[in-house]
């Protein structure tokens, strides 16, 4: 690996850790969380834009890909969160996958018709591992909604793909405010649409001024 390669991934890496950290009290674990069991994170559907002809990013950062030009367009958002058990335990180890479309609402997939631009610089595919504390971060580009038809959009979303030792989660998070959230049927299916819901927040001291942040902490069986 060029050394150039490898301390852009390691100044990442490094990056990603302290957001975890930083954002750490944001995030909604609590003592009162312990006390009580979990209700493991409501399933939502896979889509049709699973990116199975590509390998992820695995570096943390998917507004930059290998061999690119430059940052992905559109608004930096950091995601992060933890990955528990009912019991409120972290749930080491956990391999996440996500996916999302780009800036101006088109999946990195061929067989998405939307005739928005691609980005050669966003693929829209990563894997992160959850830490010891359960916790994982990584850092992409702010997802807006997309046609699905005449007249009907989807809200603006990223989808999660969660395997522990025992459980898999297929979920999707969505973004408050978005005017699509009460039309979707995938979202407005659940008991609870709000836990799937998180809000933006201003960015800590270690991230790009004009990016936001959101905490999505999500619970399976382990």
């Amino acid at each position: 690996m060029p050394t150039t390669d490898f301390a852009m991934r390691r100044r990442t890496i490094l990056q990603a850790s302290a957001s975890i950290g930083a954002l750490a009290a944001l995030a909604p674990i609590s003592g009162a969380w312990a006390q009580t069991e979990l209700r493991r994170t409501a399933d939502q559907i896979l889509g049709p834009f699973y990116p199975i002809m590509k390998e992820p990013n695995t570096s943390g950062d998917l507004t930059r890909v290998a061999g690119g030009t430059g940052r992905a367009k559109g608004q930096v958002l950091n995601v992060v969160g933890r990955v528990l058990n009912p019991g409120g335990e972290p749930v080491r180890g956990a391999r996440i996958e996500v996916w999302q479309v780009n800036a101006v609402g088109r999946y990195a997939h061929p067989d998405d018709t939307n005739p928005a631009p691609l980005d050669p610089n966003f693929e829209g595919f990563g894997l992160v591992i959850t830490d010891a504390d359960g916790r994982y971060a990584f850092k992409t580009i702010r997802p807006v909604p997309y046609p699905t038809g005449p007249g009907s959009f989807r809200p603006a979303h990223i989808h999660f793909d969660v395997r522990g030792k025992h459980d898999q989660l297929i979920t999707q998070m969505y973004f408050e405010g978005d005017p699509y959230n009460d039309k979707d049927r995938n979202l407005q299916s659940l008991r609870r649409p709000e836990t799937l819901i998180v809000k933006l927040r201003s960015p800590t001291s270690d991230q790009e001024s004009d990016s936001v942040s959101a905490v999505f902490d999500m619970v399976i069986r382990g």
